[in-house]
């Protein structure tokens, strides 16, 4: 059988990656003895080799392989707040657990329901690895949903820089506001954005006449 080389901007391997390279059981064990290969979790393994760039969200989804980043770490990755999270938010699914968290990043757990887990997820690529993200409309509406919890003055800069957007899609995000009913909500926060901005505008015009 033939064995590939680790690649060198591959951060995180599965067992069954390893397996369908042509590793055996036996020589993984190996490479984990000698120092190529250090085990996180029951099925992940971290290579040793790696030469690519740090990431904290490609660290987090080797940790948490069912989990997408969300809420305000998904909201800085979209430039959509100034604040800088000390933590990386990751959702999963209420009725999974995790087995193992590292010291670092420090990897914050929501727990969602299926139909919020599944909505809006986004996959990117970094070098050989990969994590999820929830895209950003439904990132909006995920920080909307748990506004309580995030902050409403970091809820309300989140959705100020969402609608200066020029890529931004309305329509998708009422349709996922519909789908995970909150639509009630998101239209409130919208109209008070929406009312404020006109305020302002007609304010400056004023101003010049």
């Amino acid at each position: 059988m033939i064995v590939i080389a680790l690649e060198a901007n591959q951060k995180y391997y599965t067992t069954s990656e390893l397996k369908n390279m042509g590793y055996s059981y036996y020589k993984i064990g190996q490479m984990e003895e000698n120092g190529q290969l250090h085990r996180i979790n029951r099925t992940t393994y971290e290579n040793l080799s790696y030469q690519g760039d740090e990431n904290d969200f490609i660290n987090a989804a080797a940790y948490v392989p069912d989990g997408v980043i969300c809420l305000m770490s998904a909201a800085r990755y979209y430039e959509l707040t100034n604040f800088l999270p000390d933590v990386v938010d990751v959702a999963i699914d209420r009725k999974k657990k995790v087995s193992t968290l590292p010291d670092w990043p420090e990897i914050k757990i929501f727990y969602f329901d299926p139909s919020r887990m599944e909505t809006g997820v986004a996959q990117i690529a970094e070098g050989g690895d990969s994590f999820r993200i929830f895209d950003i409309e439904k990132t909006v509406i995920d920080i909307i949903y748990y506004r309580n919890k995030i902050g409403i003055e970091e809820t309300s800069e989140v959705l100020r820089n969402y609608l200066k957007r020029k890529d931004r899609q309305i329509d998708r995000l009422y349709n996922y506001a519909k789908m995970l009913r909150c639509e009630a909500i998101v239209r409130t926060y919208l109209e008070v954005l929406v009312s404020l901005y006109v305020t302002i505008v007609v304010s400056e015009t004023q101003q010049f006449l």
